[in-house]
């Protein structure tokens, strides 16, 4: 995966499909913001949806890549679909799906209802790393139906999340840390439910240019059938170089009179005040998120974020080690948990180890949750 010289690191594509009559799928490409939506309702009123959802989530993202802002933009985007639908623009029970993607460097927040799909390829593995709200994938998480029977069941079209259906509609937001050269794909079901994720994979790896990965797609799902509208979002990973700003000049030398030598003590304290609030803010905003991780084995909680600043550790283990082995658990998950899965704060981490524990089956944790509002 070698991307040609002068090539966008990012593309998007869409096509009607072999079936279909209208396009209800809509999506943006407009660094660092990236989004999917398939609309639902039928035609022109899932169109009205997808299109309204996009140009709400455009006006509303945040700046800079953060979690929590892109799920508030994806829940404004909700309230104007169902104020359109109310209000007479579209039709009654229109809605749509919206997976959303903000892309700072290697780190990528995702912003995530219904079941288009966010994959991330690294080292040549593509990763499903959203997961679909849709009747057979809760199934598929239950154990009662298998991935290969999900995708001919007669209820796979059935979701059970999507913009305008629900005024305090959950959205799965999260951050995901990839690595340069990885690639990040988002693509509505027209791709996933025509196409095999091996297939996909080879395609994203294969493709020298997000560009030529988008055509191949879209090519792939008409090739099969072509049975609904597909849409496909490709975007290169940490491939920009950084460089000095052009006509940049060193600062000349000065003479170290008693002047200077005054200015530069006082620099000195300015310098140790900054550091000194940065680390504070460091703390400040460590000790409000929380990640869980595998150890030994197993899933542990800690309070914090994983690393360090300045050569300070940010994270205090909190709820202690569960005996939820992470082998038990699905391959995205585990895999991810290698890494650590960022979360907003101890209430949303003891929520994954709980849905943990219902995909594994009964299990006790070796040492009772902590109060979340407690200080290390």
């Amino acid at each position: 995966m070698s991307p040609r010289k002068g090539a966008l690191p990012y593309a998007g594509g869409s096509d009607v499909g072999l079936v279909r009559s209208g396009n209800e799928d809509s999506y943006l490409v407009n660094a660092p913001l990236f989004a999917v939506a398939d609309g639902l309702g039928g035609h022109q009123a899932g169109e009205v949806a997808s299109h309204l959802a996009i140009e709400v989530l455009f006006g509303e993202a945040p700046k800079r890549a953060d979690a929590k802002a892109l799920g508030r933009a994806v829940r404004s985007a909700n309230a104007a679909v169902i104020e359109a639908a109310e209000t007479g623009r579209g039709r009654s029970g229109m809605g749509t799906t919206m997976t959303t993607a903000m892309v700072d460097g290697t780190r990528i927040v995702v912003a995530h209802v219904g079941d288009s799909r966010a994959y991330l390829l690294h080292l040549g593995t593509l990763s499903q790393i959203t997961e679909d709200h849709s009747m057979v994938a809760d199934m598929v998480r239950a154990g009662t139906l298998t991935p290969e029977e999900a995708r001919v069941h007669p209820s796979r079209s059935v979701i059970t999340r999507a913009l305008g259906s629900d005024p305090n509609l959950l959205v799965d937001a999260f951050e995901v840390t990839a690595a340069p050269g990885d690639r990040l794909l988002l693509c509505s079901d027209g791709l996933t439910s025509m196409v095999e994720d091996e297939d996909i994979e080879r395609i994203v790896a294969e493709s020298p240019a997000p560009q030529t990965a988008v055509v191949r797609l879209l090519a792939a799902a008409n090739d099969a059938g072509g049975q609904d509208n597909i849409t496909a979002v490709v975007v290169d990973i940490g491939t920009a170089a950084s460089a000095a700003s052009p006509g940049a000049e060193a600062a000349p030398a000065q003479s170290a009179d008693g002047h200077h030598w005054f200015a530069r003590i006082a620099w000195v304290f300015v310098a140790a005040a900054i550091i000194t609030g940065a680390l504070y803010a460091a703390y400040a905003y460590a000790h409000s998120q929380a990640y869980v991780i595998e150890e030994n084995g197993v899933v542990a909680v800690y309070r914090g974020v994983p690393g360090e600043f300045a050569g300070v550790t940010l994270h205090w283990l909190e709820s202690v080690r569960t005996d939820i082995p992470t082998n038990a658990l699905d391959p995205i998950t585990a895999a991810r948990l290698k890494e650590g899965i960022r979360v907003d704060g101890l209430p949303s981490a003891f929520k994954l180890i709980a849905e943990y524990q219902l995909q594994v089956g009964p299990s006790e944790i070796t040492s009772p949750p902590v109060d979340p509002s407690a200080t290390p």
